[in-house]
């Protein structure tokens, strides 16, 4: 099974709906596909909810998209840096709804999603607000929540190289979030440095097989 290799960005996003749930990898913009976001902004698709470690940096990449007026719902570890005064904003003023999800929980959630697991017990957030009205049990004497996976529609990553099946191989940290996102989704999209032939990706580095990847396109060294 082999990707599409997209010819440009546009391409690469066409067909997200309103409403969608897009799963955007990048830890702050460490990984961030900003290509890709600019593309969607493009495109025009709204009442978003999007499913990433932070609720945007600056001015561009998420925080252009939730600028943009696009996205109804942040699901996120990190709302609020120094540097996430578009998010605050559209918080404070009551025009996007927030769920924090501890980081290792958030990772999970989605890992759990790509593995078919229905459900699983997680000790996170006990005793904490998040904890409020969440279903509970008590195994060995420890009390744990129920978190339920998280499944995108969309999940828009970056990566260092494709080939062109859709095999994906990263670069050191910004990998972070990608792989399980990929596993997440019923579309996967990469942006990458470089499309190389098949063949030419070492087997051993290769971290996202191409069967979980549908499109792909080469934006060189911009983000």
């Amino acid at each position: 099974m082999s990707a599409t290799v997209c010819v440009d960005t546009d391409e690469a996003v066409a067909g997200v709906r309103d409403g969608a749930t897009v799963l955007v990898g990048g830890f702050g913009m460490a990984g961030m596909p900003v290509a890709l976001i600019d593309a969607l902004i493009r495109q025009g698709a709204t009442d978003l909810t999007v499913v990433s470690n932070n609720a945007g940096n600056g001015d561009t990449g998420l925080a252009a998209l939730l600028a943009a007026g696009r996205v109804q719902k942040m699901v996120c570890s990190f709302p609020r840096q120094s540097d996430s005064w578009v998010f605050d904003g559209l918080y404070r003023a009551g025009r996007i709804e927030l769920e924090v999800v501890p980081q290792g929980t958030l990772a999970e959630r989605m890992r759990a999603a790509g593995a078919g697991i229905g459900a699983f017990f997680s000790p996170t957030g006990v005793g904490t607000p998040l904890a409020e009205g969440r279903e509970t049990r008590e195994i060995d004497g420890r009390t744990y929540l129920l978190e339920l996976p998280i499944r995108g529609d969309v999940a828009l990553v970056g990566a260092h190289r494709a080939d062109r099946m859709g095999n994906l191989v990263y670069r050191k940290t910004a990998r972070n979030f990608g792989p399980v996102m990929a596993t997440a989704a019923t579309t996967v999209v990469a942006q990458v440095s470089e499309v190389v032939a098949v063949g030419e990706l070492d087997p051993e580095a290769v971290v996202t097989p191409s069967i979980y990847v549908d499109r792909v396109v080469e934006i060189g060294d911009r983000r």
